[in-house]
Parts: structure tokens; C-alpha cells; sequence
């Protein structure tokens, strides 16, 4: 087949800035990027504007990332590559600056503001300062004492106390324990102290309290029920503002969902939290009645002065200014800077000038908001305009005349190499990954405001944000409109009517298509190329090769939510530092955006949609089902056998939501997330429903085999989910609904694997007869562009202000049908390779017969044997692998500590002969470098 190669022309004025290595792309870590305020014209209409860029590379207007926004933000830029920021606070004498951080084994990073570098680090990770065996941190940052002499560290079960130096250095810490209450851990937020430095409230944020503590010893002095979760203290006078992000506690009339096992007021379909309280704490009088403020969705920072309090309403992209003498909300601030959307732009800091410029960190919008605050709370406060900052500004802070910004995410993951080890027979594949995180801290003196509004448009252009980007037919207009794959308009016509979303796991664009000459990849990281993915090879060659299309997530916890929501929830983005209130949030309203999900968006434009395990995990597997149940079941049906045994009670599922609204639409009979079931059962049981009752308009499915950590071994579970995608695309394609049909086939997440242009570059894959054959795409796209494109088929609203700024993928489509099947490829690794115990109908033989299958059959067997010196080591692992939550009821994608998945596989893969790469011996789980257990940086 012809290959040809669609790629914009790139206008001169965006001509890359960068360095390159032997792996490709890399981008200078520190110094400075500067912003012009004055005179900026730039004002882009779509994120069309990104044309071909690469995610990691810097060009003219900035550092593009993975999320369909590029980065140049005003001031001096520090850069640390040692994991995202969480929380940070400024010492008292405005010198320091500590900051938890998490996903690089570092808990806690000093930086001297004078000097602008990092001083010091705690953490388990090689080359800290100071060891500590317990990662975890809290949502909010740290707290300095009244004379910046100790530093306290919030963690999930309690606090570290750390003396600071003269240096601002820290000496050992000494642990604080706050016990578990009913089971649940204290998940410490944030803590500030009494005027006179005799005690320490902390919020507890697991128990829905705060407590009183002595800073000398340690002891709880006092305690109070809060609403639910609390996040945030400042005290004013003697009353403690604290902020409830689950909002009031509910009540008997009330629909709830629940947090960490908290009852939370839920929207009946949409499961999603509609309260927000502040809880109110007279520490003079601590018996009186806690009270409660009605503030905006989902409150996290608070910042006080005498006479208000600002509160930041992270979902409902509001503040709200707090009366300290009523204790009431006197004013509203609408944190929108864009008029295309109202939601998403997740305000998350809040600091004040001397000279009255209130500042608000827009999370999502990668800018700060300055505002006109005029001493009154009662006197409407005035909006200035936007500066640029980095990757997802956390926290913000004035440091006499400079402003210092917190950005969790820094310029993405653009920190050192990482080394993975996945496939049979590979060698390590090193190159960028997901969890090569960076944070950082951006400094400024600010401008006039003249300067500020003038440049405001600055953060427009990158963000994507125009006037005409969200644009909806009319009235009439729809029915005299020629239908075309993607409309320019929400509501005209499409030529698509089905849409099947197969949402895989973990596996990055050069891990798979790197082999295809076709298209940009290293051949070297293609760990699971052509041998073991013959089916997306021969899709992506028939279909369209795409190869600059992200995921935006770290790991599944974030990667559902970008596909399900179009956005990550300042809430999950938060919780990363301990991952113990949950870690996928399928279940946790706390983690559901307010304006609801793809499906409820689709069901209200009118149409129909239906699931297939995607975003549940109310699981309900038989005990005692094993993947050679599933594997026999699979197999039989598709050799003609009765589909009746797919549902016979000893391995059929009963799945399905807490969530109302996809609890509706659920197949309860298909599998989410578990290892042990093969994703040609997932297949099978989709078929049948498909043949039945016909597809709805929009079909998500949950392909999990490659995760890979199940029963098989890696290269076999990959090539499982590969012959599955090969099996449904041949069915929809010889079906009556493949001429009106697009299946989209994205992974949840690219964090398993290595790639030469960016981590978060996956292997993405857009099947239809309108889809352009034969080409490779180079495109700048990410999941938000698919969300977007999905919603503008199938005529939704985007869900927040980065969809409704996504560019749909139209250089991915054609208005030419071509409606050519799709004949599925046979497998070429066999299905049962590595499975211990081989299935009662016999291992997967890849259709062959007599002494060539005897002798396939004895290959497998010896190919899992574990050595005679080795099999205490594999008994171990085993013995780790059934905490891992890889099967059963409670599976969790990507729960385990990454360095132990990585060598977990490796051992795997070569037959427990050989070490890790750079590992002198085989290790026990307990003796992985960096693989401490528990840890926080299970993502």
C-alpha cells in the first residue's frame, strides 16, 4: 500500500529552538524564559496553532507539553527533575521555600530563594541529603514555625518534625504519628500554628477532623469534626477557616456517594460532589458548635487577611471572599478568564501584594490571575489579566517586591532517561518516560497592570483560546448541512454514527510502532513491535499511522480521567503524594468533575451509549475464576462453540458503578480491569451484546491484557489485546453499521515504556472508511484532541475549557469512504506462553498440528521453568505479586511501585535467569533499590 505523509506546513515563526542527544530531544532544564507583556499580539483561534510541534520541544513561542498547551512563562524559570511538586511554603523570613514532591522517591526539596537553587532533599531515592523510609505526602505543603526554626512534613499517617538549620538546611526528623481512626489514616493537610507558637492545628484530611497538637511532643490536645475532607487552615483572630473539599456532612435526605468512606452529597446521575463548606473553629471557646460557610465546589487554598478570607473553589473555577466579622460569602470571583468554557481552569493558590494585586493560580490554565483588591471584601474586586507560568502552577506566594510560583508539573516529563524492561528476548529499552517528572519554580517581579492586561493574550495563545472556538449550529441550520466525518459545528451532521473507544494500557508510541518505517520511531524501543502486534501494525498501515499523537497522563489514575472527564481533577492531581484516599477515581466521587463525563455528555445531545468496563471497578468476578477459564470459555466460542459457557456462573461477571449514570449504561457481564481475564473473553462478550442489540452511539471498552502482570507473560498478554483489537475491528467492519462507524484505539496511559521523542507520545489508532488509508499523521494531537473529536461526531458540548479548546483531529479523516473490511491477523506469540498451568483445552498452538504442536506445547512448558537456585527468589515475587491488586475483586491498574513492575517482568521474561539490567543479582522484593514497600509513588 501507498504510504503518504500528512503534516502541516510550519510558518517560519515557530522554528525550533532545541538540543538534540542520541535519543532525541532534549530541552535546557534551567535558566530563564521571559515573556514580553507589552505590545503582544498573538491570538491563536484553536490549538490548530500547534500545527506538527513535539511535545518537549521549545520553539518561538514556547516549550510544547503534553496537554495541548505550550509553556514560556514570565520570570526566572528553576527546573528540578526529581519528581512533581505537591505543596510548598515560604519560610517566615522569606528566604527559604520547602516543597513535598512525589513520583522520584524525594518527599521534601528546600530551595533558597536568594540564591535560586535547591539546597537540600529528603527522600529514599539515591544522592538525598537525608534518608526516610516513608515517601508519602499530604495534599497541602509544609508548615515553618512562627521563627522558621522546625519544619513540619505532612504525611499520611501523621507528621515529620525537622529542625532547620541556619542554612536553611534540615537536621534529622523525628516522626509524629496521628493513629488511625476506624481504619482510616490521617492523611495529613495542612497545619498552621497558634500566634503564640504553643500549638499546631492540622487538618486530617482522612478522618473529616482537626486536631490540636503540641509542637514540643507531639500529643493531641484537642479534636473537631469537620465536613468532609478537609484540605486547608488559616486562622484568623481565634477562629480557624478550614476548607472541606467533600464539602457539609450529609444528611438522611441526602443522595450520596462516598470518599475514602466518608458519605459525600452527590448529584444522582452524575455522581459528582455538589457541596463545598469552610468548617469554622472558635479555639478560644473549643467546646462551642464547629460552624459552617456554603462556599463553592470542591474549596482547597484559603488565604486570610484581617478582614476576609479568599477561598479557591477549585471545580467550580470561582473564589470566594469570606466576611471575617459576618462570616459570610459577601462576593464571588469568576476565575474564567475564556468565555468558550465556564469550567475547568482550577484556581488552586492565593496570594496577596502589598499594594492590593490579589493573584490566583489557574491550574489548568497554566497562568496567574491578578485582580484588584481594594481592602474592602465588600467592594467588588476588579480583574487585571493573565501571566504565563509553567506546567500547572500548585501554589503562590509574594516574597517582598517578587512573586514565586509553584508549578507542579514544571515542563513535563522532560527529567533523566528511564530504562524499561518489557517483551521476550528484548534487551532494556532506555529513552523518555511518563514518570520522568520535573517541577518548577518560576520568579517575578510583577508588572503594571497595563502590562499584565496587555499580555494577557499571551496565555490565550497558549492555551489555544480564541473567539470563535466553540461553535454550535442553529436552530435549522443542521438539516441543510452536508453530513462530513468531523463538523465544523457542534450539531451539524456527521457521517459517523457509531463510535467504539478501546481504551488500552501503558504502552508508548516507539514500544509498539517503532519498527514502522513509515513513521518517526527508534526500532531499537519497539519491545513489542510487528512479531507481537501484527494486528495494529496491519491496522495502522491500512488505517493511518499516527505519530504525534500524547497521552497526557502520568499513570491510569490520571489516564482514565483524561479520556472519561477530558481533564484531571485538581483532586487527583493532589492525592498523588499518597494515593490512599484511592488511586483510579472511578469510585471516589471527590474525583468526578462537575460538568459530568463523555457519556453523560453524549446522552445529552441526545444520543445513546453504552460500556463495556471502562472507568468501573465495582468488580464482581466469581472467587476461584482462573485465566485458563476465560482463555478455554474465549476460544471455544470463537471455534463455534456455545457462547452460552461465556456466562456460565462459575467464571461470568456481574460489573458495574457507583457512578449512576454508567451504572445505566454498563454490559454488567463484561470484565474492567484484571489481569487474569484475557481480552479475547473482553471480546467475546462484547460480541455477543454486539450481535444482539446492535452498537450504541457511543461504545467504551476496557482492553487491560497490556497492563501485562497477569497469568500470562508479557509478550503474550500484549499479542492478547492486539488479537482482540484485530477481532473487533473485523467484526464492526463486516457488520451493516461499519459504513457510518470510527473505532478509536488509545491506551489509558504511556507510562511502561520508553520513547525517543516524549513519554508521553502513544501508540493511537483511528479505524473507519472515513478515516485516511494509508497515511501517517503528524499532527500535533492529544486524548483531548480524541475527546473533543468524539464529542463533535456525535454533537456534545465539550465537558471544560481544554476540549472546548482542542483541535478535533481533522486531518485524520476524509470525506471519500472507503469501506474495505478489515481482516483480522492471527496471532504469531502464543496466548498461553509463560502460563504455568496449562489450560484444560490445551495451549495456544497458533493453529498448528501434530509434531509441530507437541512440539510448541513442550517449548512453553520449559520455557516457564524457574531454576532450581532461583525458586525462593520467584516464590517471593509471587508472593508480591498477590498485593499488587493485578486480579480479583479490587484490581487496580498500575498499582505496583514501578521499579519492582520493571524487574517483576524482566524475571519474568528471562526464565529467572538473569539480572536487571544494572543489578548485580536477582532481588527479592524487599531488596530493589528504590522499591521500598510500602511507598507513595505507586503511579
Amino acid at each position: 500500500m501507498q504510504v503518504t505523509r500528512v503534516r502541516r506546513v510550519k510558518p517560519a515563526r515557530s522554528q525550533h529552538l532545541r538540543t538534540t542527544t542520541a535519543r532525541g530531544v532534549r530541552i535546557a532544564t534551567a535558566g530563564t524564559a521571559a515573556v514580553a507583556l507589552a505590545g503582544t499580539t498573538a491570538a491563536y483561534a484553536t490549538t490548530e496553532s500547534f500545527r506538527d510541534h513535539h511535545v518537549g520541544t521549545e520553539y518561538a513561542d514556547g516549550i510544547q507539553v503534553s496537554d495541548d498547551q505550550v509553556i514560556k512563562p514570565i520570570g526566572d524559570r528553576l527546573v528540578t527533575q526529581t519528581g512533581k511538586f505537591m505543596g510548598s511554603t515560604v519560610s517566615p523570613d522569606g528566604r527559604y521555600l520547602a516543597a513535598t514532591s512525589t513520583d522520584r522517591s524525594v518527599a521534601l526539596q528546600i530551595f533558597d530563594l536568594a540564591d535560586y537553587k535547591q539546597i537540600w532533599s529528603v527522600g529514599s531515592a539515591a544522592g538525598v541529603n537525608e534518608k526516610i523510609t516513608d515517601n508519602t505526602v499530604g495534599q497541602e505543603g509544609p508548615t515553618y514555625s512562627p521563627d522558621g526554626s522546625v519544619l513540619w512534613l505532612p504525611q499520611s499517617g501523621g507528621l515529620t518534625r525537622f529542625p532547620v538549620q541556619p542554612d536553611g538546611t534540615l537536621g534529622a526528623g523525628t516522626t509524629v504519628p496521628i493513629p488511625k481512626v476506624d481504619g482510616h489514616a490521617a492523611l495529613t493537610g495542612k497545619s498552621v500554628y497558634s500566634p503564640d507558637g504553643s500549638t499546631l492545628y492540622v487538618a486530617v484530611n482522612g478522618q473529616d477532623r482537626v486536631v490540636a497538637i503540641d509542637p514540643a511532643t507531639g500529643a493531641i490536645l484537642d479534636s473537631w469534626a469537620v465536613g468532609v475532607a478537609p484540605r486547608d487552615l488559616v486562622l484568623v483572630g481565634s477562629t480557624l477557616y478550614v476548607s472541606d473539599e467533600g464539602g457539609r456532612d450529609a444528611t438522611d435526605d441526602d443522595t450520596t456517594l462516598t470518599s475514602y468512606g466518608a458519605d459525600v452529597v452527590a448529584d444522582p446521575f452524575l455522581g459528582t460532589s455538589t457541596t463545598g463548606t469552610l468548617s469554622l473553629i472558635d479555639t478560644a471557646h473549643p467546646r462551642d458548635a464547629v460552624g459552617s460557610v456554603k462556599v463553592g465546589l470542591h474549596p482547597t487554598a484559603l488565604y486570610a487577611t484581617r478582614d476576609a478570607v479568599f477561598v479557591a473553589n477549585t471545580n467550580s473555577s470561582t473564589v470566594s471572599v469570606v466576611s471575617t466579622r459576618t462570616h459570610k460569602v459577601v462576593q464571588t470571583i469568576a476565575t474564567q478568564p475564556w468565555s468558550g468554557s465556564s469550567t475547568g481552569y482550577s484556581p488552586t493558590g492565593i496570594a496577596l501584594t502589598k499594594d492590593g494585586r490579589l493573584l490566583v493560580t489557574l491550574g489548568r490554565a497554566n497562568a496567574v490571575a491578578v485582580y484588584r483588591y481594594w481592602g474592602n471584601p465588600l467592594l467588588p474586586v476588579s480583574y487585571v489579566g493573565l501571566l504565563p507560568t509553567d506546567y500547572y502552577p500548585s501554589d503562590v506566594a509574594t516574597v517582598g517586591s517578587q512573586v514565586v510560583v509553584t508549578n507542579r508539573r514544571g515542563i513535563d516529563a522532560r527529567g533523566p532517561l528511564l530504562t524499561f524492561n518489557e517483551g521476550q528476548g528484548t534487551t532494556a529499552a532506555t529513552g523518555h518516560g511518563t514518570h520522568g517528572t520535573t517541577a518548577s519554580l518560576t520568579k517575578f517581579t510583577l508588572p503594571t497592570d497595563l502590562q499584565v492586561a496587555r499580555g494577557t493574550s499571551t496565555v490565550f495563545a497558549q492555551n489555544g483560546w480564541g473567539k470563535n472556538d466553540v461553535q454550535e449550529a442553529r436552530g435549522a441550520s443542521g438539516r441543510h448541512t452536508k453530513a462530513v466525518p468531523v463538523p465544523a459545528k457542534i450539531g451539524d451532521p456527521s457521517t459517523i454514527k457509531h463510535v467504539f473507544l478501546l481504551v488500552k494500557e501503558n504502552r508508548t508510541y516507539d514500544q509498539v510502532y517503532g519498527d514502522m518505517p513509515q513513521g518517526d520511531g527508534d526500532a531499537s524501543l519497539a519491545q513489542f513491535g510487528a512479531k507481537v502486534t501484527p494486528n495494529q501494525h496491519a491496522l495502522a498501515t491500512q488505517f493511518g499511522l499516527y505519530d504525534n499523537t500524547y497521552d497526557v497522563g502520568t499513570n491510569s489514575a490520571e489516564g482514565h480521567n483524561w479520556l472519561m472527564q477530558g481533564d484531571n481533577p485538581e483532586y487527583t492531581e493532589s492525592s498523588a503524594g499518597e494515593y490512599t484516599r484511592s488511586y483510579d477515581t472511578e469510585e471516589d466521587v471527590l474525583g468526578h468533575q462537575s460538568s459530568g463525563f463523555l457519556w453523560t455528555a453524549v446522552e445529552k445531545a441526545g444520543k445513546t451509549a453504552r460500556d463495556f468496563g471502562e472507568f468501573e471497578y465495582t468488580e464482581g468476578k466469581p472467587a476461584g475464576a482462573t485465566w485458563q477459564q476465560y482463555y478455554c470459555a474465549a476460544t471455544s466460542v470463537d471455534a463455534g462453540g456455545d457462547p452460552a459457557q461465556l456466562f456460565d456462573p462459575s467464571i461470568a461477571w456481574n460489573n458495574g458503578s457507583v457512578i449512576p449514570s454508567l451504572d445505566a449504561i454498563s454490559d454488567h457481564r463484561s470484565p474492567s480491569f484484571d489481569t487474569s481475564v484475557p481480552d479475547i473473553y473482553r471480546y467475546q462478550v462484547w460480541k455477543q451484546d454486539f450481535e444482539k442489540n446492535g452498537p450504541a452511539n457511543l461504545n467504551m471498552m476496557w482492553l487491560s491484557s497490556d497492563h501485562t502482570g497477569g497469568t500470562a507473560d508479557p509478550e503474550a498478554q500484549v499479542a492478547d489485546g492486539d488479537l482482540a483489537v484485530g477481532k473487533i475491528v473485523d467484526t464492526i467492519s463486516h457488520s451493516p453499521y461499519w459504513k457510518d462507524s470510527l473505532v478509536v484505539v488509545v491506551e489509558d496511559d504511556s507510562q511502561a515504556g520508553a520513547d525517543h521523542v516524549d513519554g508521553h507520545r502513544a501508540p493511537v489508532q483511528i479505524i473507519s472508511p472515513w478515516a485516511q488509508h494509508g497515511t501517517t499523521v503528524s499532527t500535533y494531537y492529544s486524548q483531548i484532541s480524541i475527546v473533543r473529536t468524539i464529542e463533535q461526531i456525535l454533537g456534545a458540548r465539550p465537558l471544560n475549557q481544554k476540549v472546548a479548546a482542542a483541535t478535533p483531529m481533522f486531518d485524520a479523516f476524509t470525506r471519500h469512504a472507503d469501506t474495505t473490511p478489515f481482516d483480522a491477523v492471527p496471532n504469531q506469540v502464543p496466548l498461553t506462553e509463560g502460563v504455568a498451568t496449562t489450560p484444560s483445552c490445551g495451549a495456544d498452538t497458533l493453529g498448528l498440528t501434530g509434531g509441530a504442536a507437541t512440539q510448541l506445547a513442550a517449548a512453553q512448558a520449559t520455557k516457564v521453568a524457574v531454576p532450581a537456585a532461583e525458586r525462593q527468589v520467584a516464590a517471593d515475587w509471587t508472593a508480591w505479586s498477590k498485593q499488587q491488586h493485578f486480579t480479583g475483586n479490587g484490581a487496580k491498574a498500575d498499582y505496583a511501585n514501578p521499579e519492582l513492575m520493571n524487574r517483576y517482568t524482566w524475571y519474568q521474561t528471562h526464565q529467572w535467569s538473569t539480572p536487571y539490567p544494572g543489578d548485580a543479582v536477582i532481588y527479592t522484593p524487599n531488596e530493589v533499590p528504590g522499591g521500598y514497600l510500602p511507598g507513595a509513588d505507586q503511579d
